[in-house]
């Protein structure tokens, strides 16, 4: 599943080419027809992302809410659009350039109001400038939740996804399994902006680096980590592999029907 790094980089893109003037807006496949109807040749006026969720506005009221899941894709082009092909969901077309959409978990047209509950929902997004990190820690200190559960909490903290998690509680020297309300305020000060830092990186760079250079094995003449995500990390998807710090290797186990990755030693447990 994209991780928020991911929608805000969409964000961004759309913001640049549909924002601002009429968009086409067609829904080939069908599921989207009615809701496409509506808003076909009127003005995106923004584009904006929070956590997982991607929000496309159309004058004041009507709002396109997507949430690709594990499936969502959208593919950006040059006018003319190709002849559409398989389950498109939706189509954007605007002066120059095109947007597909296909796959995603939601696509759906909500008022303003019902735009307001999805985000209320959600926790702070640290990519965003309205992100009160304070109300990050009072939901972890106050839980009895594993770190590792706390930080794919959506509504704890929103665009964390797997990745994230697995490289932040590295990078910190925490046992995943270490209980919110026993993580040290003075650790969680750090942890924060080392969040947020690397999530805007993300977004700059479209893929999830987190290896500081000293640490890169690409520096000791080993090759770079090549997967679909991109990125050199320490312990995502590196079971088995030596910790690129201490050598140990790295465990992984299902926790909340998700892989979990991390090295006994660097994040000794308590």
């Amino acid at each position: 599943m994209p991780e928020g790094h991911t929608l805000h980089r969409l964000a961004r893109l759309h913001q640049k080419l549909f924002a601002r003037r009429p968009v086409a807006v067609s829904s080939p496949q069908g599921r989207f027809a009615e809701s496409a109807a509506l808003l076909d040749g009127q003005v995106m006026t923004r584009a904006e992302a929070h956590g997982k969720h991607l929000f496309h506005r159309f004058g004041p009221e009507l709002v396109v809410h997507v949430h690709l899941g594990l499936y969502g894709t959208f593919d950006e082009g040059e006018l003319p659009a190709p002849e559409p092909r398989g389950q498109l969901r939706m189509r954007l077309a605007g002066e120059t350039h095109y947007a597909d959409l296909r796959g995603p978990t939601a696509c759906e047209l909500l008022g303003v109001a019902e735009v307001k509950a999805i985000r209320d929902r959600l926790g702070p997004d640290p990519l965003r400038r309205d992100a009160d990190p304070e109300q990050v820690w009072k939901r972890i200190s106050r839980s009895r939740a594993p770190l590792a559960t706390l930080l794919m909490d959506q509504t704890v903290v929103a665009g964390v996804g797997n990745v994230y998690r697995a490289e932040l509680l590295f990078r910190h020297h925490l046992d995943p399994q270490l209980p919110g309300r026993a993580l040290p305020r003075e650790t969680f000060d750090v942890m924060w902006p080392d969040l947020v830092a690397l999530m805007r990186d993300g977004v700059r760079r479209g893929r999830i680096d987190t290896v500081a250079p000293e640490h890169d094995p690409r520096r000791r003449g080993e090759p770079g980590r090549k997967d679909r995500h991109g990125g050199e990390v320490y312990v995502y998807r590196r079971a088995g592999m030596p910790c690129l710090v201490c050598g140990t290797p790295v465990l992984t186990t299902t926790h909340a029907a998700r892989n979990l990755f991390w090295c006994p030693t660097c994040q000794p447990a308590l």
